[in-house]
């Protein structure tokens, strides 16, 4: 089940999805949400998703009016664990975010440098102002990998910036993926990420970690404004 960005269009409001010919009800409440630093709201919201008369997840720190305006009963299943995360940034040859790689650490400021109009093109990395990942001659190392440590664990990075270097128009994406190594374990990923999984597959993988693993996985999509 993927849900569209523009189905928050509205402060407050409900909708029903369909996945595998279930219904399952979405509401929600921005109206009172406050914000930070980030796109995220903070306190005075809520969130709810309900599947056969139970809230089975509710975001925000208005549980309670969420569960008042459906008339539900709250799931028994233990608490829920954020696995995975997309999210579109945008600038001229850098990009910013906050990333946060479990529930039980700090944001961290995150940096995406690429200029692919010098002669000789780089991609950098940086968290925290800390250089962490640095692609020198791009132009042959435009898909791959590394592995770097945030807060003890292991997060294995991808890139594919291809349609920044080799597009034919100004509207191609560079595609990040942040990935912690517990959600990694027993999957072999190749260096090489060719357009149709960077595009279509991501939510599939994404899908299996949840039912391999915790971990949590960070999908960046970096458009450039020129």
């Amino acid at each position: 089940m993927e849900i569209k960005p523009w189905l928050f269009s509205k402060k407050k409001g409900s909708k029903v999805l369909e996945a595998d010919s279930f219904k399952i009800d979405v509401v929600w409440d921005l109206s009172s949400a406050k914000f930070g630093s980030g796109p995220e709201p903070i306190e005075g919201f809520y969130v709810g998703i309900v599947f056969e008369k139970q809230m089975v997840l509710v975001l925000g720190d208005l549980r309670k009016e969420a569960l008042k305006r459906t008339n539900c009963t709250p799931s028994l299943s233990r608490s829920c664990v954020l696995v995975s995360k997309r999210e579109h940034v945008f600038g001229k040859k850098v990009f910013t975010t906050k990333a946060r790689f479990s529930d039980f650490t700090p944001a961290h400021d995150l940096v995406i440098e690429c200029d692919n109009l010098m002669d000789e093109p780089f991609l950098a990395i940086r968290l925290d102002g800390k250089l962490v990942v640095h692609v020198k001659r791009l132009r042959w190392k435009f898909r791959g990998n590394d592995t770097i440590r945030v807060d003890g664990v292991d997060v294995e990075v991808f890139w594919d910036v291809h349609s920044w270097l080799f597009g034919t128009t100004s509207f191609g994406n560079g595609v990040f993926m942040f990935k912690t190594r517990d959600s990694c374990s027993g999957e072999k990923y190749s260096s090489r990420l060719d357009d149709v999984a960077v595009q279509c597959s991501w939510s599939q993988r994404l899908r299996d970690s949840r039912l391999e693993s915790v971990g949590f996985s960070l999908v960046l999509y970096a458009w450039k404004n020129e």
